[in-house]
């Protein structure tokens, strides 16, 4: 933590230290940048202006994040602010600046404020940002006016305000009202005290599942082979060759080696087929017969 503050401290005094550009220098880089690619004067801009990420960084060190992390990401906002930024269009550097470092800071927050997403869209963006000061303001309001808001009246004042969908607002209350859990903290401040991880269902398959399914399975197959059984050799070769295979052979490769056509091959296969349904429906009603 030591070695952090030191190294804000180093960044805010290189930067304090950094030329300050008037409009024309200003503009002589931003050429230079976009016509000849001259690093030296990206060079010059981004430090000139290194001071306004940090500034703006500072603004945002109450959502928990690192400084250093949070200057980062400004330096990097900063610095795609000066690739894009087009001189021709009059306005000052630093005013193009702001909205690239600020979308940048913002983006990380939102990022690293939870395991779980926070939101990506614009109108969740929008209440990350300003939805507690919102209703602070409307909560302050509501206290001199003498009235008094229950939750669904500040939800709807809020969405209004922030011209957002009411179940956005909903959805973030619900995000920003507490900070993640570990799975495995105990439920009780004792220490042999059950873990939350210990109340999530079991989602794999119960020894009765087990036994059952490994039932189920074993009888298909005594159904199956019996039903092979049932056929002659030369069907259960194309069967065999059809659906047992990794790679199942084709009607032409089986008529080739049988001797036979290629429609013939098929009219075997679905014979083949047909006995064998009638056998195993013959045997699943002779099992529900002896059940009931």
């Amino acid at each position: 933590m030591a070695l952090d503050t030191a190294r804000d401290m180093s960044l805010s005094r290189t930067a304090m230290k950094a030329e300050l550009l008037d409009a024309e220098t200003e503009l002589k880089l931003a050429y230079a940048w976009r016509d000849e690619r001259c690093e030296d004067s990206l060079h010059r801009l981004i430090t000139a202006y290194m001071r306004l990420a940090i500034s703006m960084a500072a603004k945002f060190k109450r959502y928990g994040a690192p400084m250093n992390d949070l200057i980062q990401e400004a330096g990097l906002g900063l610095m795609k602010a000066a690739d894009k930024f087009d001189p021709d269009r009059g306005v000052r550097f630093s005013t193009y600046a702001v909205w690239w470092i600020k979308a940048s800071i913002q983006d990380y927050v939102m990022r690293n404020w939870s395991m779980v997403r926070t939101g990506s869209t614009s109108s969740q963006k929008s209440l990350f940002f300003n939805m507690r000061r919102v209703q602070a303001r409307l909560e302050r309001e509501s206290a001199a006016a003498g009235e008094v808001l229950d939750r669904h009246q500040l939800r709807q004042m809020i969405s209004t305000e922030i011209g957002v969908p009411l179940h956005d607002v909903e959805m973030m209350e619900g995000r920003l009202s507490g900070s993640d859990y570990s799975l495995n903290a105990t439920q009780s401040t004792d220490d042999e005290g059950r873990e939350w991880i210990d109340a999530l269902e079991d989602e794999s398959a119960q020894a009765a599942d087990m036994v059952e399914h490994s039932h189920d399975t074993e009888q298909l197959r005594e159904w199956l082979l019996k039903a092979m059984n049932d056929l002659n050799e030369r069907e259960r070769f194309i069967v065999r060759e059809r659906k047992l295979r990794d790679q199942p052979r084709t009607l032409e490769s089986l008529g080739q080696e049988l001797n036979l056509s290629k429609e013939r091959v098929r009219q075997l296969e679905a014979a083949a087929f047909g006995k064998m349904r009638k056998s195993l429906e013959s045997q699943s009603r002779e099992v529900h017969h002896f059940l009931m």
